[in-house]
């Protein structure tokens, strides 16, 4: 569907469950198209045809489920804003909890006085029943509140979420205290089952566990929030010969702007005047400055370290490669990974069927279970207090609330995202971007690694790789005359001879006469010497004897080399011999990749004799042969057909529809220009060991999604029938509601906790640091 997308914050989400809500809702909306809502940045992103239906609509929908919505803001407003709402959410729980706790404990001191040393320290009218409603009145209407007024602006729009579960709980608890407090004749337990402590101390653990949840819940995100501070706020344009200061966004393509040692380039741009060294590591990973003569290209948000220098604007506001990559990693982190989609229908459905189990478990012990196994010597796991003549109403009452209270379906639904986030995250900082979760997932089930050749794994022009003189004549020497040869042709390989000469230092004259021999070679004469230079076939003609250095010859050629003979006067000089050389450690990659368990394959259009020799230098499992440009993607998917799972490595422009045809394409040395990229997977710098970072930072993500997911489902798969009673025929132990809550809490928390650990993952080739080995 033709129309426009547009990006809505929403606070209020706390659950899988409220993330289904408002899918639905919005999906239900006619004129909307796709919808991704993610709970953990709090963002809904929406597919819609403004003829139909416009933004005004779609956020009123979100406000009617009880949410507060409002359109994304950008850049530093966008951080700003977010900080404010998570600082208010944190004060106003540590507001609560201000009120909760306290009160809470005295509930508890005047329900349990009757043990320890409790009753000689402890007023005898604090564990009156009156005495205790009018502590846990406050906590329960007070703390509690939000709990009732969320749950009930749901229930208005028949949708359910975690809020239900605590308030239900806490209120069966508050209500039937009451109860049994003014009218203990009803039959609700009397006097022996005032759950004013359960109800209390639920509030102030659900309380502590939100408190705590609003600190851990930005951390996640944290790598957003680094990349927006590196946009600064100011610039120095140059107008009318004049320097001023002005707003960064008030840059416009074209300006020339001006940029001081220390100081952050506000914009991409290409130098004109001057001459620095540019720290670019918070967007590629580089650690080292890059050098940056005139002509070079500079990256807003990069800090210039040593010189000054002026520069042409040539991409402002939302086009900047920093603007890209934060919208990259946004959009990223606002996907969902097939993985989450079992733990979303779980999360989804799993309130009204805890709501459901707690009703069955009321109604078993109630009916049977009290009959059967009840003993008054019973006692509340890790609590002093015991069950006494609880009576049977009582207690069904406390088991199903505890049923209601432990079970924990955010820790469910918190486990892929709050994984993801982390893991887009930590790629950015490393100069990985992953176009989506679906992405990372992808990347962890691979086995084959496709590399294009040219580019890639090689330089993708040729240079000098040997030069062989005969006896009696310096390397030097062979070197000069090969570069007098070459210097008038226009061919690669006479270029690649020119520049190597030229860095070894050697004056390369013009030579006199020049002619070049089609197929051949080419002759010239210089310095009274007639230099020859070409295939064996020219100095045969011109009847200069090569016999002597055929196996030299053939030896360079197995290694794919080109192998140009040079001859001197009529006498044969020697070899010298061109190659398209490897990339920096592309070995090294090569042999990472297979420590992991990946087979490698190469992709090119050189013949197989060349391709195989390249294979097997760098270490290549596979070398795919005499490949047209435009067969790629058919090799991609000829792999495929044999039950592979590919990723292909390429550079993203010449290489789309390989790139676009893998499972996982990885497009490298991207640069500044992201946007236009294919691929899956976008490496920002030329560096093929990002290859083995991007990998390594994929697997450690979902392992923590593994990990959140298991401890998930064992938690509520383990926690949810000991809450039901399961433990109390054999052992006679009740988990009480205030234990249950304690543990929902920390349930949940374990899941973010153990995400940013993540936050500690130093891939293993940056580690070992940026230097070693090249290959």
């Amino acid at each position: 569907m033709a129309g426009e997308r547009q990006s809505f914050r929403i606070s209020g989400m706390h659950c899988a469950a409220c993330v289904s809500r408002v899918e639905g809702a919005l999906a239900g909306l006619d004129g909307v198209g796709q919808v991704a809502v993610s709970l953990e940045p709090g963002l809904a992103r929406v597919a819609f045809d403004p003829a139909r239906v416009g933004p005004a609509r779609i956020a009123e929908a979100i406000r009617e489920l009880g949410y507060a919505v409002e359109a994304k803001l950008e850049g530093q407003a966008a951080l700003d804003r977010e900080q404010a709402l998570r600082q208010a959410e944190i004060d106003r729980q540590r507001r609560w909890m201000v009120v909760a706790w306290p009160l809470a404990l005295l509930v508890m001191a005047g329900t349990f006085r009757e043990y320890w040393i409790l009753p000689s320290v402890v007023p005898e009218w604090l564990g009156r029943a009156f005495a205790l409603f009018l502590l846990a009145s406050p906590v329960v209407l007070g703390a509690g509140w939000q709990f009732f007024v969320q749950s009930w602006r749901g229930l208005r729009r028949g949708a359910t979420d975690m809020n239900l579960l605590y308030a239900t709980g806490i209120g069966a608890a508050y209500l039937i205290g009451v109860l049994n407090t003014f009218f203990p004749g009803a039959g609700f337990g009397g006097e022996r089952a005032i759950f004013f402590e359960s109800a209390a101390l639920l509030t102030a653990f659900i309380v502590l566990g939100k408190y705590l949840e609003a600190l851990t819940r930005g951390r996640t995100s944290e790598a957003i929030r680094k990349l927006l501070r590196l946009q600064p706020a100011l610039a120095h344009v140059v107008r009318d010969g004049e320097e001023r200061e002005v707003p960064a966004e008030d840059v416009v393509a074209g300006d020339m702007v001006a940029v001081r040692p220390g100081e952050r380039i506000p914009v991409d741009g290409v130098i004109l005047e001057g001459y620095s060294a540019v720290d670019e590591s918070m967007l590629t990973g580089e650690s080292l400055p890059v050098e940056k003569p005139v002509g070079a290209v500079v990256m807003g948000g990069t800090l210039n370290k040593t010189g000054a220098f002026r520069f042409r604007a040539t991409r402002v506001g939302s086009e900047t490669a920093l603007a890209q990559i934060i919208r990259l990693v946004e959009d990223a982190q606002a996907s969902k990974a097939p993985i989450q989609r079992l733990a979303d229908w779980v999360a989804g459905h799993f309130i009204l069927g805890v709501h459901a189990l707690a009703l069955a478990v009321f109604v078993f012990w109630f009916l049977a279970g009290y009959r059967l196994f009840f003993d008054p010597a019973s006692r509340f796991i890790l609590s002093p207090g015991g069950l006494g003549e609880i009576g049977v109403f009582g207690f069904a009452l406390l088991l199903s609330i505890t049923v209601l209270v432990i079970s924990c379906p955010c820790a469910v639904g918190m486990a892929t995202p709050s994984a993801m986030m982390a893991g887009t995250g930590k790629g950015a900082e490393h100069g990985v971007l992953f176009k989506g979760a679906d992405a990372i997932e992808a990347t962890t089930k691979l086995d084959t690694v496709i590399f294009d050749k040219t580019g890639t794994l090689t330089r993708g022009e040729p240079s000098v790789t040997d030069v062989l003189p005969v006896a009696g004549i310096r390397v030097e020497e062979l070197l000069r005359w090969a570069a007098v040869a070459e210097v008038a042709s226009e061919h690669p390989l006479g270029e690649a001879i020119v520049r190597g000469a030229r860095e070894q230092g050697l004056a390369v004259e013009r030579p006199e006469s020049f002619h070049a021999i089609p197929g051949h070679g080419v002759e010239a004469a210089w310095d009274g010497r007639k230099i020859l230079l070409g295939t064996r076939r020219l100095m045969g003609l011109r009847g200069v004897d090569t016999g002597a250095e055929e196996p030299r010859l053939r030896a360079l050629e197995s290694e794919g080399k080109t192998a140009m003979l040079v001859a001197v006067d009529g006498h044969l000089a020697g070899i010298v011999a061109c190659a398209d050389t490897l990339k920096p450690f592309a070995r090294e990659t090569v042999a990472a990749l297979r420590r992991m368990g990946l087979e490698t394959a190469m992709i090119t259009g050189d013949n197989r004799r060349t391709a195989e020799a390249i294979a097997r230098q760098v270490g290549i499992d596979r070398p795919l042969a005499e490949v047209l440009p435009e067969a790629k993607a058919q090799e991609v998917a000829r792999l495929q057909g044999e039950g592979r799972r590919v990723a292909m490595v390429g550079d993203g422009i010449n290489d789309a529809p390989a790139l676009a045809r893998a499972d996982v394409g990885i497009a490298i040395g991207s640069g500044t220009d992201v946007a236009k990229e294919t691929g899956h997977v976008i490496l920002l710098k030329d560096d093929l060991r990002d290859v083995v970072v991007a990998l390594e930072i994929a697997r450690a993500t979902m392992r923590k999604v593994k990990q959140n997911l298991f401890w998930a489902f064992a938690y509520n798969t383990l926690a949810i029938p000991a809450g039901a009673g399961l433990l109390y025929p054999a052992w006679r132990l009740v988990v009480s509601p205030e234990l249950a809550a304690l543990l929902m809490a920390a349930s949940s928390l374990s899941v973010t906790f153990n995400t940013l650990l993540l936050k500690g993952l130093t891939p293993a080739f940056k580690a070992a640091g940026r230097s070693g080995p090249q290959g």
